[in-house]
């Protein structure tokens, strides 16, 4: 079935699959590319957190040779919006409310609530469409959520059964604008419960670990990766960005896909299908700081497609000050699945969006490996995907 499902892919994808070009001259041809599912669209609602993470755990399933999957988004969104409405009133709003979340909230999620197939919980059928429009459940939760947390309550009060009030009355609004999460259903004539169908599908959360690479705690140890939509406050192992590359490399062409976060507000991150870091002045002599060499792009450059060029290849302290200064953010999931090479030669990773068929590329980004060393927040892999030498520094079994 995954060998079926990866031809389908390919038939799909001609125009990149092992021979890409754009209306400005890129050329790229695949290395090696892992078998994934649909592109979706998030659309308008900031859950890319969920549906990079699924996209993800469905391209495992296919490498597991489990066949294919399409799981539903709002059903995580929903269970995990629950939850950091009680993590925002619980610390009197320092926590924040908001529609992001982290790749640890669906690996947390389908092992607490499970999983529910797509047509059980499609998006934006509550309001009559067939894409999520969150603008209206944001402003109507965020004003629920921010008036407990936030306002003068000697205490909160509760049902006969001890149940908040205020809980059941943010659980009504996901309901009405997200839809009611399903107890049991029905999928290949055998009846589950969201339980129940994660366990069937032989995954297993423990098995997926996150990695990142900063210079303010120590490599080789974990720690709480600081960005707010980390709210759950998962851990993140610490690898040199020269390790983290390998894992990088080795996970895809093992066999593996990533689940990448990254920073998609910086210049070099086109609309038009490439992320790469141009090296305006390669052949100039820089002075003053590092950070000096990462200039900015012109108007016109950010309006014209990107071509082959010259790149920055930044340094771990580099990197470093873009975390320190927020000139790094935690910007957008995604899900890089494969290799491919440009025209010159330089390599790039194959991306997989959730902004529907958006693009030169139909939904599809190459990333080049210099934007990835200098733009990943975290990733999640499966622990085998990681070299061995490496598990062992990391102390991971």
């Amino acid at each position: 079935m995954a060998k079926r499902i990866f031809s389908l892919a390919l038939a799909g994808l001609v125009a990149f699959s092992a021979f890409a070009q754009n209306e400005e001259g890129f050329v790229f041809t695949t290395v090696k590319e892992n078998p994934i599912t649909s592109v979706k669209n998030q659309n308008r609602a900031g859950t890319c957190w969920c549906y990079s993470s699924l996209a993800f755990i469905e391209s495992e399933l296919l490498r597991m040779g489990k066949g294919e999957y399409d799981f539903s988004e709002m059903f995580i969104v929903h269970n995990t919006y629950l939850d950091r409405a009680d993590k925002a009133v619980r610390t009197h709003g320092d926590v924040s409310f908001s529609q992001g979340g982290s790749f640890y909230d669906v690996l947390y999620g389908m092992e607490k609530f499970g999983l529910v197939p797509e047509e059980e919980m499609r998006p934006g059928v509550m309001y009559g469409e067939t894409l999520s429009n969150h603008n209206e459940l944001t402003a109507v939760s965020n004003a629920v959520v921010a008036a407990i947390a936030e306002g003068k309550h000697r205490s909160l009060q509760s049902d006969a059964e001890g149940k908040m009030l205020w809980k059941k009355a943010i659980e009504a609004i996901h309901d009405i604008y997200l839809g009611v999460r399903p107890e049991k259903f029905t999928y290949n004539g055998k009846e589950y419960t969201p339980k129940s169908f994660y366990e069937s599908t032989g995954l297993n959360a423990a098995d997926y670990v996150s990695l990142t690479s900063y210079t303010h705690h120590p490599f080789y140890s974990s720690f709480v990766l600081e960005i707010q939509d980390n709210w759950r406050w998962a851990q993140s192992y610490n690898l040199p960005i020269d390790e983290l590359m390998e894992v990088f490399d080795n996970a895809i062409m093992e066999g593996y896909t990533i689940a990448w976060g990254s920073d998609v507000s910086e210049n070099g991150f086109s609309r038009n299908g490439v992320a790469n870091m141009p090296d305006k002045n390669k052949s100039a002599d820089l002075e003053g700081s590092d950070m000096a060499k990462w200039l900015k792009l012109s108007e016109e450059e950010k309006k014209s497609t990107p071509k082959p060029s010259t790149e920055l290849w930044c340094t771990q302290e580099q990197r470093q000050l873009a975390y320190d200064n927020w000139e790094t953010t935690d910007d957008h999931g995604m899900q890089i699945y494969g290799i491919a090479k440009d025209q010159n030669g330089a390599e790039y990773y194959m991306v997989k969006n959730s902004w529907g068929e958006s693009g030169t590329y139909k939904g599809h980004w190459y990333a080049s490996k210099s934007f990835v060393r200098y733009k990943t927040m975290n990733i999640v892999v499966h622990k085998n995907a990681i070299p061995k030498d490496i598990r062992k520094k990391l102390g991971i079994k």
